[in-house]
C-alpha cells in the first residue's frame, strides 16, 4: 500500500496538470481573473488573488500573460470573442432581413441578460476610456465583424423593400446594444429607483419584444 504521506495534494495534482494541459491553464486563470476583475475592478484587482483562486503561483500568471495589464486585456479579448463568435453561428446571411434582425436583437437580449461579466468588465474598461479594448487588434477586428454582419442585412433588406434605405451600421448596433446592456448594467439603480424587478420573467419577455418591435420599427420602410 502507498504510503499517504507520498500522495500528492489536491494543488500539486492540480499544478501537475496544467503543466501538462496549457491550454487548459490559461483558461482556468482566465476564469479566475474574470471573477477577481469583475469584483475589484482594474484597478482593485490583485494578481496574488487570482494566484489564490486556482491554487497556483503568480510566477505562473506572468508566465502566461505577462503583467496584471496583459491578463487584463486577455478578458476583454475572451469575453468580447464569446459573443461575437456566437454570433457567427446564428447563420444570419441565410435568414430574410427582418427574420435575420430580429434574431439578432433577441439574441444579443439574452447574451446580456446572461452573462453580467461581461457587461461589468465592459463598464470597467470604460472607466479606463477603453484603453484596452482599442489597444487590442483582436478586439477591433472582432467587432468589425458584427458591423459588416448588421451591413449585409441592411443590404439585403433595402434591395428587397423590407429596409429604408440610408440606414448605418454602427446605428443599428447601438440601438440594440444600447438598450441591452443598460438594462443589466443599471439594474440595481433602476431596480431600487424605480421599484421594478428586471429579473421577473414577465418584465423580460415585455422588454424583449419592446426592443425587437423597436429596432424592426425602426429599420423598416
Amino acid at each position: 500500500m502507498t504510503d499517504s504521506a507520498t500522495q500528492p495534494t489536491p494543488a500539486e495534482t492540480a499544478r501537475r496538470g496544467r503543466k501538462n494541459n496549457p491550454e487548459k491553464t490559461r483558461e482556468d486563470i482566465l476564469q479566475a481573473a474574470i471573477v477577481e476583475f469583475v469584483q475589484q475592478g482594474l484597478s482593485g484587482a490583485r494578481v496574488d488573488a487570482i494566484a489564490e483562486r486556482m491554487n497556483t503561483s503568480k510566477r505562473m500568471i506572468y508566465y502566461y500573460f505577462g503583467s496584471k495589464e496583459q491578463l487584463y486585456q486577455a478578458v476583454l479579448e475572451k469575453l468580447y470573442g464569446d459573443i461575437r463568435g456566437t454570433e457567427q453561428t446564428l447563420h444570419l446571411a441565410e435568414l430574410e432581413p427582418l427574420e435575420a434582425m430580429r434574431r439578432l436583437v433577441d439574441f444579443t437580449f439574452d447574451h446580456h441578460d446572461r452573462n453580467v461579466d461581461f457587461v461589468r468588465i465592459v463598464s470597467i474598461e470604460n472607466i479606463h476610456y477603453g484603453q484596452f479594448a482599442s489597444g487590442s487588434e483582436a478586439i477591433r477586428s472582432m467587432n468589425s465583424n458584427i458591423l459588416r454582419t448588421i451591413e449585409d442585412i441592411l443590404v439585403r433588406g433595402a434591395a428587397s423593400g423590407a429596409f429604408r434605405d440610408g440606414l448605418q451600421a454602427i446605428d443599428v448596433h447601438m440601438l440594440i446594444s444600447g438598450f441591452c446592456f443598460y438594462r443589466v448594467s443599471n439594474r440595481h439603480t433602476v431596480g431600487s429607483l424605480f421599484q421594478v424587478e428586471l429579473e421577473d420573467p414577465a418584465i423580460k419577455a415585455r422588454h424583449k419584444e419592446m426592443i425587437i418591435e423597436a429596432v424592426l420599427r425602426y429599420v423598416q420602410p
